[in-house]
């Protein structure tokens, strides 16, 4: 059974980040991340193809921390493959020991570093959790018996701050019917739309787990505000981290206070670590550092 499920279910606040598999074969930097994050964080996303660049697959990646000791969450998105390819990687995910899926619908592959590859979208992520549905009742989609069923943790994704809301509730209420019971949102830093955004989603049978960025820079608060639908960034954080003399300090205090605001809502948080110039051990660290604080 999945761990995350249990902590949830058992009324603990989680703590969950992201890892970007690699683009290759090596996983000298993958797994000394891992190591970093054992004992620190409850579960850990494994990306899919994130960004639309190839890596390796989401199942390796997760199937690699699984045996490191750690609880990943399995990101499958619906951009790469069809119906059939997607049961067959939920199938083998389970028999590695995988728990949990987080259903996406994909970046476009024009984002990323194969824009000739063909998107397939054969369904949607509400569609992608039906499935996963029939695949834990021991049916495949086409209504055809298992040799052995699944049990997995279904999951999707949310953006609570964006505008206008209705058509994302919209979006999240046909997620949360077609069988998703955790949602990790898009990074908070409006803690009043958030808090609005709860008291719709505490009336639905589903926990909610609030994304957070921790800010480095003006310039990165500046690039998610322009950039990254959902995000807004007050313009009085942005104006403390200019006056800081250690954005990074101030960033992490920023980012402390954030959590401690969510924790009053939130079944949990996802700390969301933004790619570093040093790599993703750098990122990390840097959101295990806010984590200390409270």
């Amino acid at each position: 059974m999945s761990s995350l499920r249990e902590r949830l279910e058992a009324g603990q606040f989680v703590v969950t980040t992201e890892m970007e598999p690699p683009k290759g074969t090596d996983l000298s930097s993958f797994l000394a991340t891992a190591g970093l994050l054992k004992g620190k964080v409850h579960a850990v996303n494994v990306t899919d193809n994130q960004r639309a660049i190839m890596r390796l697959s989401s199942v390796g990646g997760a199937s690699v921390l699984a045996r490191e000791g750690l609880e990943p969450i399995l990101q499958l998105t619906c951009r790469d493959r069809n119906r059939m390819a997607l049961q067959s990687d939920l199938l083998a995910a389970w028999v590695l020991g995988i728990r949990n899926v987080l259903a996406m619908t994909g970046d476009p592959v024009d984002a990323g570093d194969h824009p000739m590859a063909k998107p397939v979208f054969d369904i949607s992520s509400a569609a992608l959790l039906q499935m996963i549905g029939q695949l834990n009742s021991g049916n495949d989609a086409a209504g055809h018996p298992l040799e052995g069923k699944t049990d997995f943790f279904c999951g999707a994704t949310v953006n609570p701050c964006v505008e206008p809301l209705e058509p994302e509730l919209k979006r999240f209420e046909e997620k949360v019917a077609a069988g998703a019971r955790f949602f990790q949102t898009q990074a908070i830093y409006d803690l009043d739309a958030f808090a609005r955004f709860m008291k719709i989603a505490e009336k639905l049978p589903v926990y909610i787990i609030a994304g957070i960025i921790p800010l480095r820079s003006v310039k990165m608060a500046h690039f998610l505000n322009e950039k990254v639908p959902g995000i807004n960034v007050p313009a009085t954080m942005i104006e403390r981290l200019d006056k800081s003399s250690d954005p990074i300090e101030t960033g992490s205090e920023i980012a402390v206070e954030v959590i401690k605001g969510l924790k009053e809502f939130s079944h949990g948080i996802h700390l969301i670590c933004m790619q570093g110039p040093k790599g993703t051990a750098r990122s990390v660290n840097f959101c295990l550092d806010s984590l200390n604080m409270i």
